[in-house]
């Protein structure tokens, strides 16, 4: 047991070194998601239906292929088939930030679904035009209620980014793994990797919540 306790100490700082990539990752894949999802939102509530079965399409395809094989479907196969020279790190973040912009899609088009049809016929009543409309009444009030759906978002991408050590990725789950295979202490290793994410989800949402907090409109409701 001291000897657990020793190993998790002495290799506690190599493995909150992953930590840093772990959430350079997170927030990379969840912008990178943001401004896929949201124009996939906009074009799935708003577009035409070609329009909308592309985006649908696209969606379906994201939410049902398991992250594992995107990662390998894009760094063994398309990145090579193009011959797209792309670290583990980015390939990552892009592959993450692809899955995630479907997820994303469906938070915001909720949202926009939530508001009153009614506040886009009265700005175009008052003389703005759909656009005008969409961008100054309604994405405002879809970011407010979309942030408790993007806490949850973003403990579901904090915690598949952990997959992204098979592609060599020096993060939480690497580092974590690199150790424990050399030390043979598995259960302390592991264990200490889940307290790290434990502490960044909680972090993470913690956040979101206070942003929430601090842009609600007291006394609206949907």
């Amino acid at each position: 047991m001291l000897h657990s306790l020793e190993v998790v100490i002495s290799s506690l700082p190599y493995v909150l070194g992953g930590a840093v990539n772990t959430v350079a990752i997170v927030v990379g894949a969840m912008a990178f998601g943001f401004f896929i999802g949201l124009p996939l939102s906009l074009v799935q509530v708003y577009g035409n239906n070609i329009l909308k079965f592309i985006a649908n399409i696209y969606v379906w395809f994201f939410r049902g292929v398991p992250v594992l094989v995107l990662l390998f479907l894009f760094y063994f196969g398309l990145f090579t088939l193009i011959d797209l020279n792309i670290s583990a790190f980015w390939s990552a973040v892009l592959v993450l930030g692809l899955r995630g912009g479907a997820y994303q899609s469906q938070i915001f088009r909720g949202s926009i679904q939530s508001i009153p049809e009614g506040q886009l016929k009265a700005a175009k009543a008052l003389g703005m035009t759909d656009v005008q409309g969409i961008l100054y009444i309604i994405l405002p009030q879809v970011i407010r209620i979309s942030l408790p759906g993007w806490s949850n978002e973003y403990s579901i991408v904090l915690k598949d980014s952990a997959i992204a050590f098979v592609l060599g990725t020096s993060e939480i789950m690497s580092r974590t793994h690199f150790v424990a295979s050399r030390t043979y202490e598995q259960l302390a290793m592991y264990l200490c990797a889940g307290v790290i994410y434990f502490i960044l989800t909680w972090a993470g949402v913690y956040l979101l919540k206070q942003i929430e907090n601090k842009l609600k409109i007291p006394g609206y409701t949907i």
